[in-house]
């Protein structure tokens, strides 16, 4: 008998990338006691850039490609978006963080207007109404302190991998494979995080921290990989749904090493902007007349 095309249960691939990602914040938010974001993300990016670089020897695979323009836009969109992320969980509670990084398929909603010219359904709408009024709920508290900054660099680091999942889109309709999109925005991202510290004045390490920058970077890397097997693999839609228990794993750590709690509003917040998410996920999309 023959196997079911795309099961279910390869879909859990993508909680098992939730609490790699999970991991993930919570290296970052350790090592950013005595560590920029800049540094941390070229940590995170050189680890990864090592990683996939010995994927490629071993398996004797070449980067060349006929798309390096469309790695450059992906790559910019997701550095920029990685390191005000990196940011963002530096300044605010790890779960309040991730959500806000993970407005991201709403922002793929909007990028799909903007720059393809598609025409949003109702459903799209629908999703961006829910999304909007979960962000400005789960900003709410940012208002009040000192952490307003954070949060909306977190809002446009989720902006900004909207549009990197775009890019992502795009090249994967020009047949590249996801090890050679991982490659270049490891290796760009790595150059653009070098430029920023070397503006910025590098410096070494503590040896304690050499172990948080290391594991945010294998962390990610593991999270990366399984998260492409889910979506390869598994059921589209339950993989979109799936993806949303990294804020459920950055709750729990969030509480467990860091002390932080959320109030009930702000629970409220997160649950909207998870449905609005899952919503923005089975968005379909039509050409928009012309006028």
């Amino acid at each position: 008998m023959p196997e079911t095309r795309s099961p279910g249960w390869q879909s859990l691939w993508m909680v098992v990338a939730s609490f790699l990602f999970g991991c993930m914040g919570v290296c970052v938010k350790l090592a950013a006691v005595h560590n920029d974001s800049g540094e941390i993300v070229l940590w995170r990016c050189m680890v990864a850039l090592l990683i996939v670089s010995g994927f490629m020897l071993i398996r004797g695979r070449h980067p060349r490609t006929a798309h390096l323009r469309s790695h450059s836009f992906r790559s910019l969109s997701g550095f920029s978006a990685l390191f005000l992320y990196f940011y963002a969980i530096t300044q605010l509670p790890l779960a309040t963080a991730v959500t806000l990084n993970y407005t991201s398929p709403i922002f793929f909603v909007l990028w799909q207007f903007v720059l393809r010219g598609l025409r949003p359904s109702r459903l799209a709408w629908l999703a961006l109404l829910l999304g909007f009024v979960g962000v400005v709920l789960l900003l709410r508290p940012a208002v009040d302190d000192d952490h307003l900054l954070g949060a909306l660099l977190g809002l446009v680091s989720g902006g900004l991998a909207g549009l990197a999942y775009f890019h992502i889109k795009e090249l994967g309709a020009l047949g590249e494979p996801e090890w050679r999109t991982v490659f270049y925005f490891s290796l760009f991202s790595t150059i653009g995080a070098l430029l920023w510290v070397g503006w910025q004045g590098f410096h070494w390490p503590e040896f304690d921290d050499v172990v948080w920058l290391i594991g945010a970077g294998v962390f990610a890397t593991g999270a990366q990989l399984s998260l492409t097997r889910a979506y390869k693999s598994g059921k589209t839609l339950l993989t979109n749904a799936l993806a949303y228990t990294t804020v459920v794993f950055a709750s729990l750590f969030g509480g467990l090493f860091f002390g932080e709690r959320i109030d009930l509003l702000g629970w409220l917040a997160i649950l909207l902007i998870m449905a609005s998410g899952v919503m923005a996920s089975r968005v379909r999309f039509t050409k928009a007349k012309a006028p």
